[in-house]
């Protein structure tokens, strides 16, 4: 894989210019892309800045998000060819950076569920996961060193789990929602994708403007961690509680304290009700897509959409009252932790293209807006991660525990 982190040192270094560093990545996507399907658009003439922190990383866009120079197709026949006036602003941002924005990357419909038709790169008999699936693929296969994706309920962490890649999905709007298509306004959230957990630290640092994320060279203590296995949201894999496990022993080599943890019923029962948040949301975010080109939509999302209908206003407040008093129990259980750790997802990636995968182990944090990481853990055969969540606001502290986490296990 491409490390921004690295292309980056050379670059400063004076062995690698900006413009080699994106011409690497164009090299790679002509071997790769073939293969694996992870992009959507290629930019033919991307302008490669000179200058600036992120200068010669190249990025790939998800594509659901406004690009002024290249298509924004959303997944979806409906839209394409579509060509917004403007870039969202978390592109303005990459830009400003002097990052190049290369290619949009694949994406289920409307960011759904509805599988693209991108591979896994660990094993093409696989999916990459979604919905943000070519830019999990994309970094994986080694075309690009950063990538932008979004998370409506595990839209980032788990397919980076089945790719074997790091991944921040960060705090609630600590990125910038606007020129985002909106799938549930309460729960969207950009993330980024890299090689490892530097490199999303790095970048999450730039792109948010505050340095304190990055991961500086001090020691940064011994994490208090709590070892959360979501009983409420079914079991996992054999092999995911093994990776687990195997992370949480890793940690204490380095000092850090595991302790076991059951998370507080009213958590649970925020968890139950993620759906209907999101569902109530995106029957009014896609009501023209829906009134308009119903038929047109893909099955999945049709049928999500057809049974949203039925929700009611007093359902959606019900469920958002949970939250809202999930997340200051949540709150509470900061009060002994530092971070969580806990699955990505419940196992590798499944085989074949028909589905996604389950979210299920993610979409309580995306519903409490907390930062969340995926590790990468070291197994043979197809990757499965280990998450680590922070508190509300406290990106840098789950960024630095998961590096403890990542050289503590790379020391095994």
């Amino acid at each position: 894989m491409l490390s921004l982190v690295d292309i980056r040192a050379r670059i400063e270094a004076g062995t690698l210019t900006p413009a080699g560093a994106v011409a690497l990545c164009r090299e790679a996507i002509a071997a790769q892309e073939p293969r694996i399907g992870a992009l959507a658009h290629l930019s033919p003439d991307a302008a490669v800045p000179a200058q600036g922190p992120l200068a010669g990383v190249a990025v790939g866009v998800k594509d659901i998000i406004d690009t002024a120079d290249m298509p924004t197709g959303m997944g979806a026949a409906i839209y394409a060819g579509w060509r917004p006036k403007a870039d969202a602003a978390i592109v303005a941002r990459l830009r400003a950076l002097g990052a190049v924005p290369l290619a949009k990357t694949t994406t289920c419909a409307f960011a759904g569920i509805d599988p693209t038709a991108t591979v896994n790169p660990r094993d093409t008999e696989h999916t990459p996961g979604g919905s943000s699936s070519g830019s999990a693929a994309a970094v994986a296969a080694g075309m690009l060193p950063l990538a932008l994706g979004t998370q409506t309920g595990g839209s980032v962490i788990r397919p980076a789990s089945f790719c074997g890649v790091a991944a921040i999905k960060p705090s609630f709007r600590l990125l910038p929602m606007v020129g985002v298509k909106t799938f549930s306004w309460a729960l969207d959230t950009l993330g980024l994708f890299g090689a490892g957990i530097r490199d999303v630290a790095h970048a999450l640092a730039l792109i948010s403007g505050r340095p304190e994320i990055d991961l500086g060279s001090e020691d940064p203590g011994a994490p208090r961690i709590g070892l959360v296995r979501q009983d409420f949201a079914g079991t996992a894999d054999p092999a995911a509680v093994a990776v687990l496990e195997r992370a949480a022993r890793a940690a204490e080599s380095a000092g850090a304290v595991v302790t076991d943890l059951a998370l507080p019923e009213p958590i649970s029962l925020a968890f139950e009700r993620h759906a209907i948040v999101q569902d109530f949301e995106a029957r009014q975010a896609l009501a023209w897509e829906y009134a308009a080109h119903r038929e047109a939509l893909p099955p999945i999302l049709r049928g999500q959409l057809d049974r949203a209908q039925a929700l009611t206003p007093a359902q959606y407040d019900d469920a958002r009252r949970h939250a809202h008093h999930a997340r200051r129990v949540l709150k509470d259980v900061f009060s002994d932790f530092d971070v969580l750790l806990t699955f990505s997802a419940p196992g590798p990636a499944p085989r074949g293209l028909g589905s996604t995968g389950d979210s299920r182990f993610n979409r309580l944090w995306t519903l409490m807006g907390v930062p969340c990481v995926n590790l990468p853990v070291p197994v043979d055969g197809l990757p499965i991660g280990v998450q680590v969540v922070a508190r509300f606001g406290d990106d840098g502290r789950a960024l630095s525990a998961a590096r403890t986490i990542e050289r503590a296990l790379a020391a095994a």
